[in-house]
Order: C-alpha cells, then sequence, then structure tokens
C-alpha cells in the first residue's frame, strides 16, 4: 500500500474557563447528585435512563457510585472522593464504587485552575467541600424519602454504615430501597455537613478502591491493555532530533511483514499501522527515513550548560528583589559561593504512553489515561475538525504519570488523532510508546542552572541571598502562560526560592528563560525539585559556617512559619536528632513547603567502603492539613520519597548533538528495591483544609541525603545526579 501523509495541525487554542455548572440531579436507576447549587427535581421511576454526569449515583441495587472528575493514576485520588462522599453520605465501604467521569468542563473541572484535569496535588483540596456535599446532599435526601414513607419525623432518621434507621420504630432499609424516591425530591440547598467528631472514616481509614479490580486482572483497566473490536495498533517513529521533519520514507521492507497494514507520514513522525502490537514495532525497524534537520536542535549537553553558566555571569529578569544584596554580601562575617547544576530527566512512569482512538469522520472517541481532559478534549476536536460535542474522551486508569500525561499541547492525542484524519479508516487505532519512544520523546523536567551567593553576619544571622536560574520555561507557549508568567517569569522556575521562609533583608532572585528545542513539562513537584535543593543545602553550608546545629539554625528562621517549625521539630523528634546516630551513620535534613503542605525529612546515611552512599532511614513529617486518608498519605510520601532519591542518586537525560543518549532502563535507572531506605512517616493532626501530597514527599530528600553525606564526608554536592561522583 502507499503511504498516507497528512497537514501540520495548529497549535490548540487557549483551554476553556468556563462557568461551572456546581450540582446535577438526574433520576431514574436511582439518585444522582452534583455538588452545590440546586436543581429542580426530575421525574424518577425505577427503569428511567440516566440523564446527567453528576457526582454521586445511588442505584436500587444498593450500590454508590463516585464519579471521580480527575484521573488516578495511583495516587489514590479515587479512593479519597469516595472517603469523603462515603463520611457525609454514611454509606459503607463494601458498597462503594469508583468511576471516571466523562469530559466536561462545565461539571468536572478542577477548581483549583478552571478546567478538567489533575495536577499540583490538587485533587483532594479542590474536592473536599464539593463531594462532601454531594454526599451530604444526598443524606439527607434519602432521609426526607424515608421519614414520609414511615411518616417519622426527618430528624429522628439516622444514615450510617450503608443503611436507613429509624431506632425509636425499629425501621431500616438500604439507601438502594430509598433512591428512587428520593430522586424525585428537591435537592438541599445548605446540606448540613457532618461535625468532624462524628467522622468514622476521614482521618482514620478507608480501604482502597482500585485493590480489587486491581488486583483481579481486570481487562481494558489500562490504556495499554485496552482492546477493541477490529482494533489495530500503531506505533510511531519521531525524529531522532527535536525539529527535524521527515524527508523521505521508503517503507516496502516493513510493508512485507505479516500483520502490517500500512504506513503513514505525519507532521510528528513516520507511523507503522499493524494488526497487533509486535508487527508494529518489527515493521518499524525496517522503515528507511531520511529526516531534514534544517531546524533541528543540535546541541549537546555540555554546550547547553557552557551557555547556561555564561548567561548565569550576567543580570537577568528580576523576580524579586528587596534591598542592596551587592553591599550586604560586602560586609558578611561569611559568604557562599555555589553553582547547582541539574539534568533533564524523563519521567518513566511504568506504563508508557498510549491512547485508542476511533474516529468514523462525524464522532471520535478517545481512550487514555487522560490527565488534562479538557486540553486533550479541545486538541483532539481541532485536529478531527469536529465539535466538542462529537468528541468523547474516556478517562482510564493510569499505570503512572508524575506530570507525564498533563501536556499543554495534548501532544499524543493531537498524534493519535491526526494519524486516525490521515488514515481515514473507522477502525479503532491504539497507538502505543515503547519504553524507548517515552524515554527519548522529549517532555523531560528542564536543565537547570543555579548561582548563588548568600552571606551571614558574625551571629550567624543571614544578611543576604542572590539568586539567579537559568533554564528553560516550562509554561511559556502553552494554554497556561496567561496565568502562571508575569514580566517573563515563570512562577514554576522559581517556587521554592521566591517564597523561601529564611528570609534576609537584602534578597534577590533572577531568572534567565533558555530557548532550547527539547521539550519540557512539569514533573513530580515541578520547580520545588531543585529549588528545594538549592537553599536547602545552602542553608545547610550556613549552619555549618556560622557553627550551629542544622535543626536548630533553621527553627531560629522559623518563627513566623510555625507548621514549617513543627514538622521540622517533628521529624528530629521522632529520630532522636538530640541523641547522635549509630556508629558509621550521619544524618542530614531539610524541610520544604510545596502545594500547600510541609514536609521535613531526615535521612541517615552510611558511606559504603567504595565511597557510594547508601541510604538507611528517613524520618518524615508532614502537614497536609486535614489527614483525609493517613494510610494514603503515608503510602504517597514512601513513593514521593523514592521517586525523588532515584533521581538525586542516578537519573539524568544527556544529549550528544542534539540526541539522547538514554532509551531505556540500563541507562535511566529507576530506583530499586534494595536501595530504598526504611521510612516512617509522621502526621501532624490538623483542622486546616486539606492540601496537596502527592509531590511534597519528593523536594526535601534530595537536599536531605547530600546534607547527610555532606556530614560524613565533608563534601557538597551541586551537580546532580550523584553518580557523576561516583556516589551512587
Amino acid at each position: 500500500m502507499a503511504s498516507h501523509s497528512t497537514p501540520d495541525p495548529s497549535t490548540p487554542p487557549d483551554a476553556s474557563r468556563r462557568t461551572f455548572l456546581k450540582l446535577s440531579l438526574g433520576a431514574g436507576a436511582g439518585l444522582l447528585i452534583g455538588a452545590y447549587l440546586p436543581r429542580s427535581p426530575a421525574a424518577a421511576t425505577a427503569d428511567t435512563p440516566l440523564s446527567f454526569s453528576p457526582f454521586l449515583r445511588i442505584s436500587p441495587d444498593d450500590i454508590v457510585t463516585v464519579i471521580d472528575k480527575h484521573l488516578d493514576m495511583g495516587q489514590g485520588n479515587a479512593t479519597g472522593l469516595a472517603t469523603l462522599v462515603a463520611e457525609e453520605l454514611g454509606a459503607s465501604p463494601e458498597q462503594v464504587r469508583t468511576e471516571f467521569a466523562p469530559s466536561d468542563p462545565e461539571v468536572y473541572k478542577n477548581l483549583a485552575f478552571g478546567i478538567q484535569g489533575t495536577g499540583g496535588s490538587t485533587a483532594i483540596a479542590n474536592s473536599f467541600e464539593q463531594y462532601r456535599r454531594a454526599g451530604a446532599a444526598a443524606r439527607e435526601m434519602l432521609a426526607m424519602a424515608a421519614a414520609r414513607e414511615w411518616g417519622v419525623p426527618v430528624a429522628e432518621i439516622e444514615v450510617e454504615q450503608g443503611r436507613i434507621r429509624h431506632r425509636r420504630g425499629g425501621l431500616e432499609a438500604k439507601l438502594g430501597d430509598f433512591a428512587v424516591a428520593a430522586a424525585r425530591l428537591e435537592v438541599p440547598r445548605e446540606p448540613r455537613l457532618r461535625d468532624p467528631a462524628q467522622w468514622r472514616y476521614i482521618g482514620k481509614s478507608f480501604p482502597r478502591v482500585d485493590v480489587p479490580v486491581k488486583s483481579s486482572g481486570a481487562v481494558d483497566l489500562y490504556g495499554m491493555d485496552l482492546h477493541l473490536e477490529d482494533m489495530v495498533v500503531a506505533t510511531l517513529i519521531k525524529p531522532p532530533r527535536w525539529g527535524a521533519r521527515v524527508r523521505s520514507v521508503y517503507s516496502a521492507r516493513a510493508l512485507e511483514v505479516p500483520g502490517v497494514i500500512d504506513v503513514v507520514t505525519m507532521p510528528q513522525g513516520v507511523a507503522v499501522i499493524a494488526e497487533s502490537t509486535w508487527p508494529a514495532i518489527q515493521a518499524r525497524r525496517l522503515l528507511e527515513i531520511e529526516w531534514d534537520e534544517r531546524g533541528a536542535e543540535t546541541r549537546s549537553s555540555e554546550q547547553l550548560l557552557a551557555e547556561y553558566r555564561a548567561l548565569a555571569q550576567t543580570p537577568g529578569l528580576p523576580a524579586l528583589s528587596r534591598g542592596d544584596p551587592a553591599a550586604a554580601l560586602d560586609r558578611a562575617a561569611h559568604v557562599v559561593e555555589a553553582d547547582y547544576e541539574f539534568p533533564y530527566l524523563a519521567h518513566a512512569p511504568m506504563e508508557p504512553i498510549d491512547v485508542t482512538v476511533r474516529f468514523d469522520g462525524e464522532t471520535a472517541e478517545f481512550w487514555t489515561g487522560s490527565q488534562l481532559q479538557t486540553v486533550d478534549h479541545q486538541a483532539a476536536a481541532r485536529v478531527l475538525g469536529l465539535s466538542m460535542e462529537r468528541v468523547r474522551i474516556h478517562t482510564l486508569w493510569a499505570g503512572g504519570s508524575f506530570g507525564r500525561r498533563a501536556i499543554g499541547d495534548a501532544h499524543y492525542v493531537v498524534e493519535a488523532a491526526t494519524l486516525a484524519r490521515a488514515w481515514g479508516r473507522p477502525r479503532p487505532i491504539k497507538l502505543i510508546y515503547t519504553r524507548e519512544d517515552d524515554i527519548q520523546g522529549g517532555y523531560y523536567r528542564p536543565l537547570y542552572l543555579h548561582r548563588v551567593r548568600a552571606g551571614i553576619a558574625a551571629d550567624g544571622t543571614l544578611l543576604a541571598w542572590h539568586h539567579r536560574i537559568v533554564g528553560q520555561s516550562i509554561i511559556s507557549g502553552t494554554p497556561f502562560e496567561a496565568h502562571l508568567v508575569k514580566d517573563g517569569i515563570d512562577a514554576t522556575t522559581v517556587e521554592g526560592v521566591v517564597d523561601m521562609p529564611y528570609q534576609a533583608e537584602h534578597f534577590r532572585v533572577e531568572v534567565h528563560n533558555t530557548r532550547v528545542g527539547v521539550p519540557v513539562l512539569w514533573w513530580r513537584s515541578v520547580g520545588h525539585t531543585h529549588t528545594a535543593y538549592v537553599v536547602e543545602t545552602l542553608l545547610d553550608e550556613l549552619a555549618d559556617r556560622a557553627g550551629r546545629d542544622p535543626v536548630a539554625y533553621r527553627l531560629g528562621m522559623l518563627g513566623e512559619d510555625p507548621r514549617r517549625a513543627r514538622v521540622l521539630r517533628l521529624a528530629a523528634e521522632k529520630i532522636g536528632w538530640d541523641r547522635p546516630p549509630a556508629p558509621g551513620l550521619s544524618r542530614g535534613v531539610a524541610v520544604h513547603r510545596s502545594f500547600g503542605s510541609y514536609v521535613a525529612e531526615i535521612a541517615e546515611v552510611r558511606m559504603r567502603e567504595d565511597g557510594t552512599v547508601r541510604v538507611e532511614r528517613v524520618v518524615c513529617a508532614v502537614d497536609c492539613g486535614i489527614p483525609v486518608n493517613p494510610d494514603n498519605i503515608r503510602a504517597q510520601v514512601e513513593g514521593a520519597l523514592g521517586f525523588g532519591l532515584g533521581a538525586v542518586l542516578r537519573n539524568e537525560i544527556t544529549l550528544t548533538g542534539g540526541r539522547v543518549d538514554q532509551a531505556n532502563f540500563d541507562r535511566y535507572p529507576l530506583l530499586r528495591i534494595g536501595d530504598m531506605p526504611q521510612v516512617e512517616v509522621h502526621i501532624v493532626p490538623s483542622t486546616e483544609p486539606p492540601t496537596g501530597i502527592g509531590e511534597p514527599g519528593t523536594p526535601p530528600i534530595g537536599p536531605a541525603v547530600a546534607n547527610a553525606i555532606a556530614r560524613a564526608t565533608g563534601r557538597r554536592v551541586r551537580t546532580l545526579p550523584m553518580s557523576r561522583h561516583g556516589l551512587a
């Protein structure tokens, strides 16, 4: 068959920020509840089909289904939202199910950033009251329906543990028994939320809702497992250098592979379409492609770093400035000057990118672990030339993401849509990335260089801090630029520095935004991945110069930041900071606030005879507001810590002549189980609103380990990963 080509799609439009429909009521197979604003009651019968897409459904068979407006990629928000609903509704864990919401920014937008999507550790924080109110409204409607049926005062009705009871009359029913009757009632405008003293699940325990389905081997749970009738599989070869384009393709040998159907040339590369995955992978190795690299990125990592170092010698755009740091540094008793270098980092989720599309020329459906449903939905509609109403996005469970699936240009959805339109056949197409495609495909945590000068007085008082950051903006050129870039400063570049708690009278932060052809993206904890490392290791060095204990030195500067001080004290208490560590061990500490949460981590490390470091134990203290699910909080801190530890020890993406040197886990090694330290997580009791937990455990681990190494060896590690220094 002849190869096909298609024109280059234009840039996706800005994400819509539409008015949020805060409550909807549908009726029929039971009670459906949204979140805030009441609607008129709808006719309800046992067989009326569901006609709305709200947050909660109760069916006559007594199943409570919580509609998750977010993506659950392993972080547990499906369980968190189920916990909130079950708490207020009075459901039992055994009857609760979850499913992902359809793409609908009018109903399901993230209240933190105005479109439907998951990121910034906001899933529980933005949904906390919303989903509780949905559960509370349903509880009150069920109670009213039961009271009317039984002829008793509604105030005497209890809804607890999946049962509706009138104790005085000895009456009892299941939730499903009154679901249809409740759906006919007016939704309460201000449902009464349970007092925290009554909480049965929040802050205590609720079983993971995904364990049964994941452990059962359920089919089509993840995108990579999805199989539709008559489906074909496609792989896409992209240019070896970003910015290159296809000049010519010789596909005859590839088309001879049994099972191969077609080869399609697109602006993004060359796709092989086959009846199954293996022939698609085999055939693409036989393609002979000539690339036009006149517009390609050809610089190596060392060339980029040389340019970054030169830029760091010159003033940048001011992000924050007060006082006169230069003059204050001249009179400081001790000055520390340091350059820090951080490599590009891949996300490397266990499940690589995949997306399935079915396009018949008039309508389209997509199945994928969509992290930004609104962005993906708009991009798919634009590429296919359809209205949003003619496109559906089915969100599936995702095997990890760490930011990889939250893409401003929706590139993999665009690739699938472009391929479906170019091929022009109605058969479903699953586009898959191999591990090599994913690791070499870009969208990395950017390469950064920091240059810092900090000075203290003779008594250890912090006098001046002058900080320059050189690197690519994650946000510029994306739909989020208008909200997150101000006066040329990308908020994600400087977060963790401009708001650092160790405030000097003389303080200045500057930024150089570099232009590099490498696509970049947020990576678990975003700017905090590098800023926390710089701030917490440099602060530690200043404590050394001042002759002060590093915990006491920090606490002396946190008088106006009690929550940060509280987690630091708790971690120090739990590890026994006032006592020396066991022989052969050294300790390092770091404390950081990100995504509204406070995390302190103290690492105990052992230096091996070969000079490498073994992280033996990490004690963590976390304040993330009301701890909705403590078990999940501990799991997320452990996972975030392990993710960050692997990165600081061994991970880097390097370029040679614009080509990525790493392709799989042999050269981009993830943290292995034998490298994982013993981790203790201590949660601060709180009545503050919930804040993020998926990411805040990552930033402190690098500086905590680096500070412990400095205690053991006297060496300050300022270039990552640590393997470059023979430490891992």
